[in-house]
Formats: structure tokens, C-alpha cells, sequence
């Protein structure tokens, strides 16, 4: 069952009197509990396609479908509802509350959304549990790691229950050995509680961890490679990559 559609997808931005195409006839469909990974050189559109497939950005031309719902048929209001129902958002900088404790961060959709925290203690805790945080709780950012907030900025982007999670270079501001274990929980999402994740990153290490990786160049969608049962190599990733920046 298809979660997200993007149906020949156009992305122009007018710079003086140049016409730039960042997006040009994109197609994709991401199904529920798929783990899919976006690469691609630099400037191919990868952030500007996770932007417009969370309704952050619009159209030149095409449809973006949304749980369902296409996007184009809705005001900024109603396209903001569906975000924050919706959509969850992992950034490579966390974007943590420095006054806020963990579970507080966690439960800050909730609290944009105007539900009380108290009534949501069971969810928060056992998202908090699931990313290893539980006796992290009451810690605020500053007494974190980076790996440790970023386990935070994950909890969050699931509280709301959403149908799709967007991560934008999610391990890009870690080291190895953390970064490692932000895929891996990642992964782990996909295979116990059926999440739906779009990740654009250009490490190909990070997108071995997908079940299914996307490669954009100059705008266009070039390429996919599919895991197998055992998961991808990175070599075939790199293989690919090292072909399109040439």
C-alpha cells in the first residue's frame, strides 16, 4: 500500500531572469513499512525533493500524494495539519528545545497539536525506551551527546504516530560508531514497528541500511538499486554514486 506518490514532479525556481530546474519529471512511489534512501552528487535535488514530498515546499507541476491525500488540493493551513499529523521530521541538526527535558522535546508535537503531555506519559516513555533514553527522561539537550539527542529528535519525529518519517542527512552531524547506531535504530523501526522512512544522505554507508535506494542526478531519478535479504554491500552504492559524479 502506497503511503507517499510523487507523480512527474517539477521543481523550478526563477533567479533573476534564469529559469532553474532542481526537479524534472520525478516519479516515486513509497510503500508502508519500505525504508527507502535518496542519493545523489550535490545540487541533483535530493533535499528539495524530501522538502516537497513533506509539504514543505509546492509543486511547479505534478502531484505529491500523501497518505491518500493529494497535496495540491490543499491550503497552507490544511497542508500544515497534515504535516504535523502526518509527517515526522528528522534533521541533521537536531533542532532540540535547550530549555525543554528529552520527554519534554519528544512530546512537542503534542503540545503544538494543544494535547497535554500527561495524557500521552504512557506513548512518551516508551518511545523513549525504544530509542534507549528511558533514564535520560529528564535530561535537558546540553547534558546529552550528539548521539544521545539525536535519539531524541527520533522519538519525536514517531510521536505523533505518523504514516511517513522524512530524515534529511540524518547521521551527518556524528561520528561513526554514533552514526551507526542512529541507522540501526532506524532499521529497527522499519522491521518492528513498520515505519515508513524516506532518508536522504550521501553517505553510502548510511544507505546500505534501506531496503531500497533512490539515485538523482541533475534532477532526475537515474537509478534504484533493491536490497536483497541480507541487505545491501556498500560497494554496489558507492559503484553507483562514483558513475554519476563523473
Amino acid at each position: 500500500m502506497a503511503v507517499l506518490e510523487a507523480n512527474q514532479v517539477k521543481k523550478q525556481y526563477q533567479m533573476g531572469e534564469v529559469t532553474v530546474s532542481a526537479l524534472d519529471d520525478v516519479s516515486l512511489v513509497v510503500n508502508k513499512g519500505e525504508f527507502v534512501a535518496i542519493m545523489g552528487p550535490s545540487g541533483s535535488g535530493k533535499s528539495t525533493l524530501l522538502h516537497l514530498l513533506g509539504g514543505l515546499d509546492g509543486t511547479s507541476d505534478g502531484e505529491i500524494t500523501l497518505a491518500g491525500q493529494p497535496l495540491s488540493q490543499l491550503n497552507d493551513n490544511q497542508i500544515t495539519v497534515v504535516r504535523r499529523r502526518k509527517v515526522g521530521f528528522i534533521f541533521q541538526f537536531y533542532n532540540l528545545l535547550p530549555t525543554l527535558t528529552a520527554e519534554e522535546n519528544v512530546g512537542l508535537p503534542l503540545l503544538i497539536d494543544g494535547q497535554a503531555l500527561d495524557k500521552h506519559r504512557e506513548r512518551l516513555e516508551r518511545l523513549l525506551a525504544l530509542v534507549g533514553l528511558s533514564d535520560r527522561a529528564h535530561h535537558k539537550p546540553d547534558q546529552l551527546s550528539g548521539g544521545q539527542q539525536q535519539r531524541v529528535a527520533i522519538a519525536r519525529a514517531f510521536v505523533n504516530e505518523p504514516e511517513i518519517v522524512l530524515a534529511d542527512e540524518p547521521t551527518g552531524n556524528l561520528d561513526s560508531k554514533s552514526g551507526t547506531a542512529i541507522l540501526e535504530l532506524l532499521r529497527k523501526t522499519c522491521d518492528e514497528l513498520g515505519a515508513t522512512i524516506v532518508m536522504v544522505t550521501h553517505d553510502p554507508r548510511a544507505a546500505s541500511f534501506a531496503d531500497r535506494v533512490v539515485f538523482l542526478k541533475d534532477g532526475k531519478i537515474v537509478r534504484e538499486l533493491k536490497n536483497g535479504s541480507t541487505g545491501h554491500s556498500v560497494q554496489p552504492i558507492m559503484d553507483v554514486m562514483a558513475g554519476l559524479e563523473l
